[in-house]
């Protein structure tokens, strides 16, 4: 299982760069950064990955609904040719109160929009004309698109229900999980996602699961405030299904949270359970993330 570390978007440039270039020497395998109301993940990347080589970079996720496909895809592989080949495309369907109430967009059976969306994206992303006239996606391509590239961008669908497991698996290289506790991953995201990659013929999917982690002497304190932190994650409807499959209350009852053998721990049941990438993502007060970011560091460089 290769380890990974999440980026926090909402810092400056300059921090960001600093921080991958520490993940970097560290011995992470990847470094990734969420779309959400902070800069442009595709663009902070492309900068990223002009100053730091040698570690993967992903986006988990960028949101589908407000990008047209061959915008997506024609940032996608140029940010593929700026960083040298090293981008992962992580993608998602944003969720219902954001797409409808923010964006003003409609979000109508969206695993059907999604399968349209891939249908348009995923050859465009390789560099291939598309026609598609859906439902819900019209894209018409006729040409080649974007910088010449040896190797398109990985794709990687962000996927919690059966229906998008099925396309994740089928369709793309793997998925992107958060908010999903190890006993649902086991059990339920990694069997419906290799089922679904074995009938389509493709090779085995990569699980990319995004945990909190806290290294802490105080479990109780931790919990406590991880849960005020992440709370709202929790009233979203496709979290709040795999917290409920988890028997989860809160984002603490999904987190890694304890001393350096509670992690280690923690760690070895991601890797049983079929996840292949975990991204450790830092969680708790100021001194319960760095103490982190020190330990996972020293477990990477292992």
């Amino acid at each position: 299982m290769r380890l990974g570390i999440q980026i926090d978007a909402s810092r400056p440039i300059d921090e960001v760069v600093a921080f991958v270039r520490r993940a970097r020497d560290a011995g992470f395998a990847s470094a990734w950064s969420s779309q959400i109301f902070a800069g442009d993940t595709l663009t902070q990347l492309a900068v990223v990955g002009r100053e730091v080589d040698a570690i993967e970079l992903g986006t988990s996720v960028v949101p589908v609904q407000p990008r047209h496909a061959e915008v997506l895809a024609l940032q996608a592989r140029t940010v593929q040719e700026v960083i040298g080949g090293r981008l992962t495309l992580g993608i998602g369907l944003s969720h219902q109160v954001v797409v409808e109430h923010l964006w003003g967009l409609r979000f109508e059976r969206p695993a059907a929009y999604m399968a349209e969306y891939l249908d348009a994206l995923l050859p465009m992303v390789e560099g291939k004309p598309v026609d598609v006239h859906g439902e819900f996606v019209t894209a018409v391509q006729p040409g080649r698109i974007g910088p010449d590239l040896e190797r398109a961008p990985s794709v990687i669908l962000a996927a919690l229900g059966p229906r998008m497991l099925e396309l994740a698996g089928s369709r793309t290289d793997g998925t992107t999980t958060w908010m999903t506790g190890i006993t649902t991953l086991r059990e339920y995201v990694v069997p419906t996602l290799c089922a679904a990659a074995a009938d389509a013929g493709r090779a085995s999917p990569r699980v990319v699961a995004k945990v909190p982690f806290c290294l802490t002497d105080d479990r109780a304190a931790a919990a406590e405030r991880i849960d005020a932190a992440l709370s709202m994650y929790t009233q979203l409807p496709s979290y709040r299904s795999v917290l409920d499959k988890e028997g989860a209350e809160g984002a603490s009852d999904v987190s890694i949270i304890g001393p350096a053998a509670a992690l280690e721990e923690g760690l070895a049941e991601l890797a049983d359970a079929g996840v292949t990438d975990a991204v450790v993502t830092l969680a708790g007060n100021a001194a319960d993330r760095a103490a982190t970011l020190e330990f996972a560091s020293e477990l990477a460089a292992r």
